[in-house]
């Protein structure tokens, strides 16, 4: 039904991702969902696709235009998951789909988010989003496994509309973006570069299966 209805939006932000940043107008990526499966999640393109002199991608903070801002800013890049709710993916409510490279730095606690279908929307996003640290987030969506209801989910539904009207809490302060979970974990000394390259390339090669 969101589908049908948000089909005129759809379109309209299609065109302006097509005639803004050019193609490709979705950006797909590989996610972990219920039970750690992964499947490709879509979402609107918001970055350029500008490389170094080697070919590398450019960070992040580089390739994220103005207009990119404004789609994350209104969390209209997050629209095309609604595909991904009809093929049975993912859920309207619960813990948001992470990165692969994310997932594999989860101690045994934090994998009990992965029991339940990613949300493209959960109580994580209402208290806080991308403005607190990876633990709370973990925290909040933990609770939301404990007392899962009905009743719950109209609430984070509801609230999620007023914190995208807001447009609160869209990265973390001083960042563009937000940061990866292992990126975090090492920048704050909680783990050491070896243990977290060991993890990286266990990310990849999780990443080479599923597409080969």
């Amino acid at each position: 039904m969101a589908l049908i209805v948000l089909s005129p939006i759809l379109l309209y932000t299609g065109y302006l991702v097509k005639t803004r940043l050019g193609s490709p107008v979705l950006f797909t990526q590989i996610r972990p969902g219920k039970d750690g499966k992964l499947f490709r999640m879509y979402k609107f393109r918001s970055m350029t696709d500008e490389r170094d002199a080697e070919g590398n991608l450019l960070p992040d903070d580089v390739r994220l235009t103005e207009f990119g801002k404004k789609l994350r800013a209104t969390s209209a890049d997050e629209l095309p998951e609604l595909i991904n709710i009809f093929k049975g993916d993912m859920s309207v409510v619960g813990p948001r789909p992470q990165l692969v490279r994310d997932m594999v730095f989860f101690t045994e606690e934090e994998m009990q988010r992965q029991s339940v279908y990613p949300g493209l929307t959960g109580l994580a996003q209402i208290c806080g989003r991308n403005n607190i640290t990876w633990k709370e987030k973990f925290a909040f969506d933990l609770q939301y496994i404990k007392n899962i209801s009905f009743l719950e989910d109209m609430r984070i539904i509801f609230r999620t509309v007023f914190k995208v009207s807001a447009q609160e809490d869209i990265a973390t302060d001083g960042m563009e973006t937000a940061e990866d979970y292992g990126d975090w974990l090492l920048r704050t000394g909680q783990i050491e570069k070896e243990e977290y390259d060991k993890k990286q390339a266990e990310a990849k090669k999780m990443l080479d299966e599923y597409e080969g």
